[in-house]
């Protein structure tokens, strides 16, 4: 039981919505190996909260009364915690995606959103550090090309081509083991690759390296 428990993806919910709240909690946890480890219907309880729950996914609403998401977002990034942040919001834009992307959100979704896919895009960001759709990739290059500094010291041709292989596949979701198993490659190695990659382009997360493969395209 106790190594199930520790398999489990933990998860936190803040929203001011209580009645939402507490089905999303019911559904979450009925439905896969998932554990919701805390809720709150406000940013400012949460931070206070936060620290008492190791939180692998945190399901954020945008705009709350007590402390909304952008004060969450914005200290939970001066504490530079591991807890991946889903923001999941009826003020959902496409355009606002790479303002959520420099806030610190590794996805962003409407909460017209179906559950079953809400799951899946929890396990993807478990898993890979971060979910984009093909449509708010295409407004992140938009939004990117002209307007953002080079993250970056070195240019596209200082990468190798098992770099961009590796970078590639980051963008399509793929975790450590499915880019391990394409490029017939260890796990270990494409760490390796992810790592250097990191390096390379002055990024500090997965998020950001989908951020520099839109700025070089």
């Amino acid at each position: 039981k106790i190594n199930m428990e520790h398999s489990k993806i933990k998860i936190g919910i803040v929203d001011d919505d209580l009645l939402f709240v507490q089905l999303l909690k019911n559904y979450i946890e009925n439905n896969g190996d998932f554990q919701v480890l805390l809720t709150s219907t406000g940013g400012y309880h949460f931070l206070k909260e936060q620290d008492s729950a190791s939180l692998d996914i945190l399901i954020l609403d945008l705009r709350m009364t007590n402390g909304d998401g952008l004060e969450v977002m914005a200290e939970l990034a001066k504490k530079e915690t591991e807890t991946k942040i889903i923001v999941l919001s009826s003020f959902y834009r496409r355009s606002f995606m790479g303002q959520m992307l420099k806030m610190g959100a590794h996805a962003f979704l409407p909460k017209e959103i179906e559950l079953e896919e809400l799951l899946s895009v929890i396990k993807t960001v478990h898993h890979t550090g971060h979910y984009f759709s093909n449509d708010q990739i295409n407004v992140m290059r938009t939004q990117l090309s002209n307007k953002l500094p080079e993250f970056h010291a070195f240019s596209r041709n200082e990468l190798t081509e098992r770099e961009i292989d590796v970078l590639r596949l980051v963008c399509q979701q793929l975790s450590t083991k499915e880019i391990a198993d394409s490029l017939f490659i260890s796990p270990k190695t494409v760490e390796t690759h992810k790592t250097n990659l990191m390096i390379k382009t002055g990024v500090k997360n997965m998020a950001g390296l989908v951020i520099y493969a839109v700025q070089n395209k």
